[in-house]
């Protein structure tokens, strides 16, 4: 079996969050034709107990490194003198060096895989192996976005990193074999954004296991009987999901509340900030915390909801309720990346009075075939062997010609 180098900037299991999803399926994909040898940070001290399991399911040798996000985001710092991007110091170790080092002087591997442009760093010197990067998402786009939400000094850091990024992404794309994103749409933006890269530059899309995220289960409701759940899951910080409920609680609930006096706002992720645990003071909004399994959140819902104002990429968020055939409200950035029908198979809400109308059509069952017509688009389009067959080529040399890579975007 070959031998693969698989970089990760935070250890790719379990796939309890957005990019652990997708780090998790591209390794499950790659350990079924490669001994893959791993190496990441684990941010969270609960995730050193998956060790022994990623070791299993990769198959190769693991190099698993702590990362204190506060001293980490000391060290960052360091890109103001040395002009870098902050993300990339950041996630700097002399000991993940030495490893890579000696991985390839050591063993027969002749391609790798990045996962996010931070880890990039650690390869850039070795030219002989095959190396693709999944960027995943623009995230220099994203901290532009960031900038224009905040005020001085923050919004000129958001506006140095967008720009430092970028320049960095562009040189890590010019350096690879290729350089993956999260869709086409935003490959494309990609490739608008830096034209002289576009050849090497492909997109995507996330999946969903429709198995584990199905309405076919039977779980214990986590709601009273007489309630009526809106639902939001994600990390809770992130700062992308505290912007969206937060402005979701105070802007579009009250008026939901309002009408809907039964109707509760649950925010359900690990980790929230100060401030989104200050949002159940509010009338009508709980936070849950990090809890064992969202699906019986979505499940009982009567509607699910992604309100998010800064975003790229693919929200998995979207995916899972519409695979459990879950009424979704969304906005514009929200479903960027995702082919679905609003008004059949998800509701599209622009502003603060469309997500209060949208989601009261939904409690008051409006929409009765959306579920399923939601479910069923996913189930066609959103396999995740269906779209990592792109990986799979690009690791082995063939990149996908623009026939290929537009059928992926209409499989999307």
């Amino acid at each position: 079996m070959d031998e693969l180098l698989y970089l990760v900037h935070r250890i790719p299991y379990p796939p309890n969050k957005g990019d652990k999803i997708r780090s998790f399926h591209l390794l499950k994909h790659l350990a079924q034709s490669y001994k893959v040898h791993v190496g990441a940070f684990v941010d969270d001290p609960d995730d050193w107990q998956y060790a022994e399991a990623l070791a299993k399911l990769a198959g190769g040798e693991i190099k698993l490194l702590p990362l204190n996000p506060r001293i980490a985001t000391l060290k960052s710092a360091i890109g103001l003198l040395t002009g870098e991007p902050l993300s990339v110091p950041y996630y700097r170790d002399r000991r993940m060096q030495a490893w890579v080092d000696a991985m390839l002087a050591t063993k027969p591997i002749a391609r790798a895989l990045v996962y996010s442009s931070s880890m990039a760093q650690y390869l850039m010197q070795h030219h002989t192996v095959q190396r693709v990067i999944d960027f995943v998402d623009i995230d220099s786009d994203k901290w532009r976005q960031y900038a224009e939400k905040k005020s001085w000094p923050m919004s000129w850091v958001y506006r140095r990193e967008a720009h430092t990024l970028f320049d960095y992404e562009r040189r890590v794309t010019h350096e690879f074999t290729a350089a993956a994103f999260v869709s086409e749409a935003e490959a494309a933006l990609f490739k608008k954004l830096a034209p002289d890269c576009a050849d090497k530059v492909f997109g995507f899309s996330n999946g969903v296991d429709t198995d584990y995220f199905s309405p076919d289960l039977m779980f214990a409701s986590p709601f009273p009987a007489d309630e009526r759940a809106i639902v939001f899951t994600g990390a809770m910080d992130y700062w992308a999901n505290i912007d969206a409920v937060t402005w979701f609680a105070r802007e579009v609930f009250p008026g939901i509340k309002r009408a809907h006096p039964a109707a509760n706002f649950y925010i359900v992720g690990s980790r929230p900030t100060t401030e989104v645990q200050a949002l159940a003071h509010e009338s009508g909004v709980r936070v849950t915390g990090a809890v064992p399994d969202t699906r019986p959140y979505i499940a009982h819902a009567t509607v699910a909801v992604a309100p998010l104002r800064i975003a790229r990429g693919i929200q998995n968020k979207v995916l899972e309720a519409m695979a459990m055939a879950k009424p979704t409200v969304v906005s514009e950035q929200a479903l960027e990346g995702i082919e679905a029908t609003p008004g059949k198979e998800i509701l599209l809400a622009s502003d603060a009075a469309a997500f209060v109308d949208q989601v009261n059509r939904a409690i008051v069952g409006q929409v009765p075939e959306m579920g399923v017509a939601a479910r069923q688009r996913v189930v066609n389009d959103y396999s995740w062997p269906r779209h990592l067959r792109i990986v799979e080529q690009l690791l082995r040399g063939s990149a996908p010609t623009p026939m290929d890579a537009n059928a992926h975007a209409h499989a999307a």
